[in-house]
Parts: structure tokens; C-alpha cells; sequence
């Protein structure tokens, strides 16, 4: 495929914003799920979202308890 078969970009693409849909939850919700193409889709940030493997969850789980402990803090500064 060459450059000359596409369409030409005649306007700037549009950014959609998807906030995460947890109650109280202000994050970027980068992560979104649908059933169905029928069924509109649902975003949650990573923290929330609801479809995580068991790997990413304890991934998840093992950064929130070092932000806890200072951890991470401590490697940036150290």
C-alpha cells in the first residue's frame, strides 16, 4: 500500500477524554471494556479497573504497598 491509496488528513484527529468511572475517582480512564460492540464501552483507571489478572493485581497490590512504606520515595531520591 502505497501513501497515494489513503485519504488525505483534512482535520486534526479528535482526542477522546475518558475519566475513570469509580465514585470519587478523578484518573484517567485508560483502561475500557464492552461486551459487545452493541454495548457502549466503560472506562476505569488502572487502580479500578475491574477485569484485572491475577498477575496484575498482585503487580498492582505490591506498588500500592510501597508507596505506602516510602519505598519508591526513597529510590528516586537515593
Amino acid at each position: 500500500m502505497s501513501n497515494t491509496d489513503r485519504r488525505l488528513l483534512t482535520e486534526a484527529p479528535k482526542m477522546y477524554v475518558h475519566y475513570c468511572e469509580e465514585k470519587g475517582c478523578e484518573e484517567w480512564g485508560g483502561w475500557g471494556n464492552s461486551p459487545s460492540p452493541a454495548v457502549a464501552t466503560r472506562w476505569w483507571c488502572f487502580e479500578h479497573f475491574p477485569h484485572k489478572s491475577h498477575e496484575q493485581e498482585q503487580a498492582l497490590r505490591r506498588k500500592l504497598e510501597a508507596a505506602e512504606r516510602g519505598d519508591i520515595v526513597q529510590r528516586l531520591l537515593g
